[in-house]
């Protein structure tokens, strides 16, 4: 049996034909693949917490914790971030271009906020969090989705400059240079690396100017080498990094990336079982949050790896088909937020995996929709719903109706 949404959309497609009803149509309302996807990348990534986090009250640390406590509170947040994704469905996409700019406004204030004493949160050195009572709230995770909406919109204001350094992208690289900077007082390193890969990418398939976007990336690159070259635990990581098993390196900067690899190692094809990782019995740090992936290759192998991968693939590429379809119908805002939220799915799901298996150095960024963390699963949801929502305007536009 299809899977039908207990609900009737307000504003629906069939509602809004303004057409002859008298003609059927078998287009869906909605991408329902698209809805099972997301739900079964939460679902899975939840039963992996789980696992992943089973022996951490074991530990001095949380040794006051149940060992349900971390899979209790990810199902809490997956149910609050679905109900949350419902009503971000049901913004209409021409009200998020409207109040882009806000957006992005309050999200510089809230990255702002939690570098003031006492407002911020700190967890392991990194103050990025601001303490709700009942909830954590990571102003960079906020600040992704509103950089995607920002960049769309910034694009489709100044088309007509995108071929100029002046008017065309050195406001937008000001904006995204404030972000940074804020962002690296936390310090969040990888987040500043994942917004600037959204707003480069939106600007690209806007139609800045080839030569430009060239130099820039360059200069991006610099900027970036130059950040790790004068910072000296950054430096270190990545010194750490490009030799993990040397013996000074694996006890100190490399050993969250020397277990991850035994864990790959350990899973082979088909894995040592769902629930039988040994890396994770405090030997893997972070294994719940950042590594899961490791634990996914450890417990089901490389089969397990290649789902997951298959099903992020999927879902990049559905965002950039929704996009390339709003475009086709003159929908410029929708098209690049859609690809946005491609790029944005996509950059960090490859550098998280990237870490996870060795190819770059190590990061605190999370698995997009099934890694441990309120924040990240929230937001996730918000822009996969607007995502939806992009692809549900769509269908009732090439319906004749009007969203």
């Amino acid at each position: 049996m299809a899977f039908q949404f207990p609900f009737k959309f307000a504003g629906s497609a069939s509602d809004a034909l303004s057409g002859d009803r008298t003609r059927p149509s078998k287009m869906m309302e909605y991408d329902q693949l698209l809805v099972w996807v997301t739900v079964l990348l939460m679902l899975f990534g939840m039963v992996m917490v789980y696992s992943a986090s089973i022996a951490l009250p074991d530990s001095p640390k949380y040794a006051n914790y149940k060992t349900t406590y971390f899979v209790q509170r990810q199902a809490i947040f997956i149910m609050v971030s679905m109900l949350a994704g419902y009503f971000v469905f049901r913004i209409p996409v021409a009200l998020w271009q409207r109040y882009a700019s806000p957006l992005f406004v309050g999200s510089l204030v809230l990255l702002v906020l939690v570098l003031v004493p006492h407002v911020g949160f700190s967890v392991n050195g990194a103050q990025r969090w601001l303490d709700l009572k009942f909830f954590k709230l990571q102003p960079s995770e906020v600040m992704k989705i509103a950089a995607v909406l920002y960049a769309a919109d910034y694009t489709v204001r100044k088309q007509e400059y995108m071929h100029k350094l002046t008017k065309g992208f050195l406001p937008m690289a000001g904006a995204i240079g404030l972000v940074g900077l804020l962002l690296l007082l936390e310090p969040d390193l990888g987040a500043f690396g994942v917004i600037v890969c959204i707003a480069m990418g939106i600007l690209f398939l806007g139609g800045i100017n080839a030569v430009w976007f060239g130099g820039i990336g360059a200069l991006l690159v610099t900027i970036f080498a130059a950040i790790i070259f004068f910072s000296p635990f950054r430096r270190a990581r990545m010194f750490a990094y490009l030799n993990p098993w040397a013996e000074g390196n694996s006890l100190d900067k490399a050993y969250q990336l020397t277990h991850s690899l035994i864990a790959f190692g350990r899973g082979e094809w088909f894995g040592v079982g769902l629930g039988a990782s040994v890396e994770k019995l405090h030997y893997l740090p972070e294994a719940h949050t950042d590594f899961l992936m490791a634990v996914i290759g450890e417990e089901l192998g490389l089969a397990g790896v290649l789902v997951v991968i298959a099903m992020f693939y999927w879902l990049v590429k559905r965002a950039f088909d929704i996009g390339r379809q709003a475009i086709a119908i003159d929908q410029t805002f929708a098209g690049l937020v859609a690809k946005g939220i491609g790029i944005w799915i996509g950059v960090q799901t490859f550098i998280n995996m990237g870490v996870n298996l060795g190819l770059l150095p190590t990061k605190g960024l999370t698995l997009p929709l099934m890694s441990y963390g309120g924040s990240g699963v929230l937001i996730n949801c918000v822009g996969l719903a607007i995502l939806l929502r992009i692809d549900y305007e769509n269908r009732v536009l090439m319906r004749g109706g009007r969203p």
